[in-house]
């Protein structure tokens, strides 16, 4: 698992230079890629993060180093603390949602006279950083968007980046007749009454298949086809598939608000005697899942993280 080095750049520009670095295929790349950074760098006043993997001194070793947009907003102050010094309530919110995870590390944010409006964390879970922001008291804000350092200005990704799944294509998305046979014959051994309803493929080229059964669940493989777990997502079985455009827009405008930059994956609805009960929205934020559960009148209700 790579620790990831976390800076912060919303005071300093000269101490960020030296880690703003993303490797490329050659030595000229690696250099102008550089330069982009850290000019994108010198932009960067209004607070966004900047965590970079593994060593400083490697180029290479820094390839999967992004940027957490709007960690800290302009005005305000980042400083580091330990974690055992966060708020109870989020470790307990970590633990519940993120399962298994690797604190990387912790901030505090005040404002211009000094006094505290919140935290922002970086975690690794499942070998990816997942940055999020917490109000004073310790209650969940938002998910922090991730960039690559040369996406960081401009639409946030480019063809064959960390997250170019953001152009709308959902080049993820995996034809149910396409999974490979061991995935098929694997189903039909353990879950031989499941529905398959939609599969994936995600960055790691492991695979993600929803299906319903007695409940909607997600059932996940490595690259190497081996089992990894099965999440219950909903206890009652949701097969009616919903358009995104035809989703409420209160569901619309939580998932904008909570989990900037996310990627629309597929949706479902409950019904229930033939009127719409629950929405089950499943989105890629920055390389890790959720199935975000709303109420028919598109209020959130919670959130599932998947993978």
């Amino acid at each position: 698992m790579k620790r990831l080095t976390i800076i912060y750049c919303a005071l300093s520009v000269s101490g960020l230079l030296a880690f703003a670095m993303l490797s490329s295929c050659n030595k000229q790349n690696e250099v102008s890629d550089l330069k982009a950074a850290a000019s994108s760098t010198a932009a960067t006043t209004n607070g966004d993060i900047l965590i970079s993997a593994g060593s400083v001194s490697t180029l290479s070793a820094t390839k999967d180093s992004v940027y957490l947009m709007k960690a800290c907003p302009p005005g305000k102050r980042p400083d580091t603390i330990a974690f055992s010094a966060l708020p109870a309530a989020i470790a307990t919110y970590l633990t519940a949602n993120y399962s298994g995870y690797t604190a990387q590390k912790a901030f505090k944010i005040a404002d211009r006279s000094g006094s505290l409006t919140g935290y922002v964390v970086a975690i690794n879970y499942n070998s990816k950083a997942v940055g999020l922001k917490f109000d004073a008291a310790g209650t969940f804000v938002n998910i922090l968007e991730q960039r690559e350092p040369r996406d960081h200005a401009g639409p946030g990704w480019h063809p064959g980046g960390r997250f170019e799944n953001r152009n709308g294509l959902q080049k993820d998305t995996i034809a149910l007749s396409a999974l490979p046979f061991t995935i098929k014959t694997y189903f039909t051994a353990n879950y031989a009454t499941d529905t398959l309803l939609h599969a994936v493929m995600t960055r790691d080229s492991g695979y993600i298949v929803l299906s319903a059964n007695k409940g909607l669940f997600a059932t996940s493989f490595t690259s190497k086809l081996a089992f990894v777990k099965r999440i219950q997502l909903h206890p009652r079985p949701i097969k009616s598939a919903v358009a995104q455009a035809a989703l409420p827009a209160a569901i619309t405008t939580y998932l904008n608000t909570t989990y900037a930059g996310y990627v629309f994956g597929k949706a479902f609805t409950e019904k229930v005697n033939g009127v719409v009960a629950r929405y089950v929205v499943l989105i890629d934020v920055s390389g890790t899942r959720y199935a975000v559960h709303f109420d028919a009148s598109g209020a959130f209700v919670k959130s599932i993280t998947i993978k």
